[in-house]
């Protein structure tokens, strides 16, 4: 198998499979694929493992479908293109304790079979599903190769053990399951109702790897709100206006 990450801004991740190998991926990820490459949509890929399986990967925010593709016959290409602004990048998941990674629900992109999705319980259910803000953790374990979408421009600390760091759950993007997250308050009730940042902040405290997005989707949502709204009323005035003029020139 060859990886190749073509582009910038917005990049696509072409896997190019030799005859025999397959990856899997959500299903609905699907940018291009070359007539060699055979797919297989199922419950089971991903770490499945039945009904009960399939429904623990929907609960960390993955679906319920997976698709296969693997190269049939000659060689084959299968890409996947960024859904946001961001970067695309690999990560190795090993089965050693503490090997695995927990990642935010739209990180996952694809994976080689044995790679594991689940949802990414931690040691509260209110942090490890909702963050206190919606949030939820998808847990990536198994062996093999998985790729990572983030937003933005990532951003890459090394926690020593017992340095913790306090985030804003929207850029928490990937980290090793070595280190545990949690949730806490902004400290001040000034800062909690007028502060503008939200109530809640993420937690990571090391020992392990943490990978920050600069750009997370609800902000970006929320900065392009005040447009939506400007034109929506634009638009409305101006078929108003249009409304009123062919009204005036019918009654003429």
């Amino acid at each position: 198998m060859q990886e190749k990450i073509v582009g910038t801004v917005m990049p696509v991740l072409e896997l190019t499979l030799d005859p025999g190998e397959s990856i899997f991926a959500e299903s609905g990820e699907l940018s291009w694929l070359t007539e060699s490459i055979a797919m297989a949509t199922t419950t089971q890929t991903g770490g499945g493992g039945g009904a009960m399986g399939a429904l623990k990967r929907m609960a960390g925010g993955s679906s319920l479908f997976m698709t296969a593709y693997m190269a049939q016959g000659a060689p084959g290409m299968v890409a996947f293109a960024a859904k946001l602004p961001g970067q695309i990048f690999p990560i190795d998941v090993t089965p050693q304790p503490g090997a695995g990674y927990r990642a935010h629900r739209h990180a996952f992109v694809a994976g080689t079979h044995g790679v594991q999705l689940s949802i990414g319980f931690q040691q509260r259910l209110g942090a490890g599903i909702f963050g206190g803000d919606g949030f939820r953790l998808q847990a990536i374990s198994g062996q093999g190769r998985a790729w990572i979408e983030l937003s933005g421009e990532i951003v890459v600390y090394d926690l020593v053990p017992g340095q913790t760091m306090r985030v804003h759950p929207g850029h928490v993007g990937l980290f090793q399951e070595s280190v545990n997250f949690g949730i806490t308050t902004v400290p001040g009730i000034r800062n909690k109702l007028f502060g503008g940042d939200g109530v809640f902040l993420a937690t990571l405290t090391g020992p392990g790897r943490v990978w920050l997005q600069s750009l997370p989707l609800a902000r970006l949502a929320h900065a392009l709100a005040e447009y939506t709204v400007v034109q929506g009323a634009e638009a409305g005035a101006a078929g108003g206006v249009a409304a009123s003029v062919m009204r005036g020139i019918f009654k003429g």
